[in-house]
């Protein structure tokens, strides 16, 4: 019938209120109507459906097989309705909504995953997805739209004026180790280090750029005996079975060794420090981000840079 395929919402939240309260007075001021607009709205459906909705009775309004069959859908229609202006609501302020975004792995979890703690338990209803990857992967996704903002680092061969650019941090770079490795009784330096087999990510990424420089600072060759895997499950593998050593991030390693997870490795003490550049907080220039986005960029920022950013950036 083309008058249902018309219903309007508030002729469905009416039948709904009148089914659920029983009084007609009742259910106009549950939809914010005079009772003679409601007994009007109410009379009008009746005439154009040429059938009863409900029965007028002492106890109040009971509903006819008519009406039955009208509220079952009208209900539906009704919560539906409810739900997604709450959505609609969430989304505006930053409750609800989609947010995807990419990091490399210690800022993933040095910095991304608390901040996305904090905002979940603010905003449950937000839907985040996290992307780890290489920065070169990570920027070819921010460049196509895929991501709405990314913590690496931006490579030479980018255009810096396509996007939003702040310097976060240097990350610290620790080797890990199994428990029980030969060298774990005194800081090292490099020169003892480079007969030993080495787990490394692939040539030019920042860590095994970190290392290399930091054998070339001593006069010494880079590693031979490597195997190359950006896999934490394979690196926790290949350390736990040899005397290997795989730098990794200071974030990393600390989620490793700490409670809950308190695995059965080491860090290997140097007498030298080594660090890699800073990673970024990138955005695409001139991109609106969603509320609940934006919200996340701020926890980040804040984590990173401090809370004095904001004024920082009046």
């Amino acid at each position: 019938m083309d008058y249902l395929l018309n219903l309007r919402p508030a002729q469905a939240r009416l039948i709904s209120a009148v089914a659920a309260h029983g009084q007609l007075q009742v259910a106009a001021a549950a939809c914010q109507m005079t009772q003679p607009a409601a007994s009007r709205m109410l009379a009008d459906m009746e005439r154009n459906l040429r059938a009863k909705l409900f029965i007028r009775t002492p106890k109040g309004m009971e509903l006819t097989p008519a009406g039955r069959v009208l509220v079952r859908h009208a209900e539906r229609i009704a919560n539906d309705l409810s739900q997604m202006a709450q959505e609609f609501d969430s989304l505006r302020g930053g409750q609800g909504g989609t947010i995807r975004v990419g990091a490399v792995t210690g800022p993933a979890l040095g910095q991304l995953v608390p901040a996305i703690q904090r905002l979940k338990s603010d905003a449950p209803g937000v839907e985040i997805s996290v992307e780890v990857a290489p920065s070169v992967q990570l920027m070819q996704a921010l460049e196509r739209g895929d991501l709405d903002f990314v913590l690496g680092r931006v490579p030479p061969s980018a255009d810096w004026r396509d996007f939003e650019i702040e310097i976060a941090q240097d990350e610290v770079v620790r080797l890990l180790v199994r428990d029980g490795h030969p060298l774990l009784d005194r800081p090292v330096g490099m020169a003892a280090l480079k007969d030993l087999p080495w787990i490394l990510q692939d040539r030019g990424t920042p860590i095994r750029a970190a290392i290399e420089t930091a054998f070339a600072e001593e006069g010494l060759p880079s590693p031979q005996d490597v195997i190359t895997t950006s896999s934490l499950l394979v690196i926790v593998a290949l350390v736990s079975q040899s005397d290997a050593v795989a730098p990794i991030s200071q974030e990393v390693v600390d989620m490793m060794l700490e409670p809950p997870v308190s695995a059965n490795f080491k860090k290997l003490p140097l007498t030298r420090p080594v660090t890699v550049e800073p990673y970024q907080i990138v955005v695409k220039r001139h991109r609106t981000l969603p509320a609940a986005a934006l919200t996340l960029l701020d926890l980040v920022r804040e984590r990173i840079l401090g809370p004095s950013w904001r004024k920082a950036r009046r």
